[in-house]
């Protein structure tokens, strides 16, 4: 019995997948949400840091699971990190933590500020060898491209929300500028992939909802790094609110999909949105920005806690970390 149990461990551990990490983005996004809210609604603080706090044991477990995984299974991660599709999710762990930098830069300035140097320099080293991989590749085709390979690029324009705070200002223009360009470049090829070839598989369609994230994100970085609201803001702002408007008119065909782990694809995005029309109501004041930012603040809660449910569910259930 115990043999059982053992070689049940094992392979529950070999098929860990390094995607659970999307988890993390998509719960500290929501932390962030309601810590944006508490200042713009008056929501109660407290939501945002039991968010915050369950968010971090989360990720604490995910790195110890996934660092055995790395010495007892080190032939199965190696096998992800030369997956044309799950090597854009191992910047999502360098993402984590440069997200928990910014969550906590209220609570503990030195614990942000390690977060976020540990999290910027691992990041930059994973965006430098994806991108190798892509451009020397002997392995890649068309059909691997979706829109997962934003990952890197989106951590790239994360870094200035916490880096001004801490006074690298420069070195944040520098990462925003990789994550802004890129993501141009990126999303020509991804849109290029999804209209003139095989349709994604269905396991992989919710990832379409990473289109949002850059400009989304890169709304909120360019107001932190430039303090003014200005046309190029605008554009960042109304093109991930497209993106949105295009996204959620699908709804129906999101519905029938059955759930996989790429499901918390929904999460940062719409997280994302959230902060930003909170932004911008703070900067214009206006009364549609005001019920627009608390639509996406519902939307938002709705939908990662129905994920975080439906994940341990799952887990329960025995329905993950099984063979592909």
């Amino acid at each position: 019995m115990s043999n059982l149990s053992e070689q049940f461990a094992a392979s529950k551990l070999e098929h860990f997948p390094v995607t659970f990490f999307a988890m993390i983005m998509g719960m500290t996004g929501l932390a962030l949400v309601w810590e944006k809210a508490s200042i713009v609604f008056g929501a109660p603080a407290i939501v945002g840091h039991l968010l915050l706090t369950l968010t971090a044991c989360l990720f604490v477990i995910l790195a110890v699971v996934y660092l055995l995984k790395i010495i007892l299974r080190k032939s199965a991660v190696l096998e992800e990190f030369q997956h044309p599709i799950k090597l854009s999710f191992f910047p999502a762990f360098s993402i984590s933590m440069i997200l928990l930098s910014i969550a906590t830069l209220t609570l503990s300035e030195r614990l942000s500020f390690i977060l976020w140097s540990v999290g910027t320099a691992l990041h930059l080293m994973l965006t430098v060898y994806v991108l190798n991989q892509w451009i020397h590749h002997v392995k890649f085709q068309v059909t691997h491209m979706t829109p997962s390979w934003f990952i890197p690029v989106v951590g790239n324009i994360l870094v200035p929300i916490a880096g001004v705070e801490h006074g690298y200002t420069e070195l944040s223009w520098f990462f925003f500028s990789i994550g802004i360009v890129y993501w141009i470049v990126l999303k020509t090829l991804v849109l290029n992939r999804m209209m003139f070839h095989d349709p994604m598989p269905e396991k992989l369609l919710p990832t379409m909802f990473i289109l949002i994230a850059p400009p989304a994100v890169g709304f909120i970085s360019y107001i932190k790094l430039t303090g003014t609201l200005d046309s190029f803001a605008r554009i960042l702002f109304y093109s991930a609110m497209f993106l949105l408007l295009l996204l959620l008119s699908q709804v129906p065909r999101f519905s029938r999909i059955k759930f996989f782990m790429s499901w918390w694809a929904y999460s940062f995005p719409l997280a994302a949105s959230a902060i930003a029309a909170q932004l911008m109501y703070i900067n214009l004041g206006q009364p549609f920005y005001y019920y627009l930012a608390l639509g996406l603040l519902s939307l938002a809660t709705v939908v990662i806690a129905l994920l975080f449910f439906r994940t341990l569910q799952a887990v329960i259930r025995n329905e993950i970390c099984l063979p592909e």
